[in-house]
């Protein structure tokens, strides 16, 4: 790789016209200079000054080289420049990968206090599969990742799941449709239409468990691999769905539906996939406390 530092000493002394005159602006021997010159030569492999007289003269790849490293000083110029010119206190940017499976309004009550915190945040969040965002994560081009459940044991990247926080699920109907269950819940859940979230998901694991734990039979109009498409579903009267219990309120205010009733037994958990063992991150520390206390507690 090119030595910058002797790069710039071959410019000052292109540009001050010899070594003597360039020792002095740059507060060295002319020993040392010689001895730099000699060393950039040698690492490209050509000749950069012709010696005419007592002086020093480009040679015609010294004149190339001299006009990239022009360029390349010009830019540093231009960087200090930029760099004093701008505000004392830049926004911090917050890169976060949600799991397209994890709720909306969950997301947006762990991550709302961000934008609310006296420093700056500049928040950018992507939606994806844990696996991508996985992958994102381990080429640092994200800074957390939230998720609904712990880095798989079958995926080779390295990171640390921290357990943000975990609650029961309710169940949500529209008036209509409750008014239509028989018996008390959950036996009422027996051949009613419901919406559930895709096969595969670790909720869908638990709530099948569940189900055939009771001998409950309902009738799956339809899966989800989105849990807010799966509430618009159910808003619109298509069946009874599910939502963690911490959002239960939000859920009833939203979609205009009632909760028919809960289960501490089937759990809804939350993770925030790090690489760090230990989250350092001031912002991503605050996020996970101020959730595990407002919303999880």
């Amino acid at each position: 790789m090119l030595n910058y530092k002797h790069l710039h000493y071959f410019w000052v002394v292109a540009r001050e016209g010899g070594i003597a005159r360039a020792s002095e602006k740059l507060h060295l021997t002319p020993q040392t200079i010689s001895a730099q010159l000699t060393a950039l030569e040698n690492q490209l492999g050509v000749r950069l000054f012709s010696r005419v007289g007592r002086g020093l003269e480009l040679t015609g790849t010294g004149k190339r080289v001299l006009s990239y490293a022009d360029e390349i000083f010009s830019l540093g110029g231009e960087l200090e420049e930029l760099i004093h010119q701008l505000p004392a206190s830049l926004p911090q940017t917050l890169k976060i990968g949600v799991v397209d499976v994890v709720p909306k309004s969950i997301t947006h009550r762990i991550l709302s206090p961000v934008l609310q915190a006296p420093e700056a945040v500049r928040l950018i969040c992507r939606e994806a599969s844990l696996d991508n965002l996985l992958a994102e994560l381990a080429v640092h081009r994200l800074d957390l990742v939230l998720a609904d459940s712990k880095i798989p044991p079958t995926v080779s990247t390295r990171g640390y799941s921290h357990k943000i926080g975990e609650c029961g699920i309710s169940f949500f109907a529209t008036a209509r449709i409750k008014d239509t269950l028989k018996g008390d819940f959950p036996h009422s859940l027996d051949a009613a239409p419901m919406l559930l979230p895709s096969t595969g998901n670790q909720l869908r694991a638990g709530i099948d468990h569940w189900l055939a734990k009771h001998r409950l039979n309902p009738h799956i109009v339809a899966e989800f691999d989105d849990s807010a498409l799966m509430k618009v579903f159910g808003q619109q009267g298509a069946g009874i769905f599910i939502a963690p219990t911490a959002i239960e309120a939000e859920v009833e205010a939203q979609y205009q539906c009632r909760c028919i009733g809960r289960v501490d037994e089937v759990s809804a958990r939350f993770y925030a996939i790090t690489v760090e063992r230990k989250i350092v991150h001031p912002v991503v520390v605050s996020i996970i406390e101020t959730a595990r206390k407002a919303l999880f507690s």
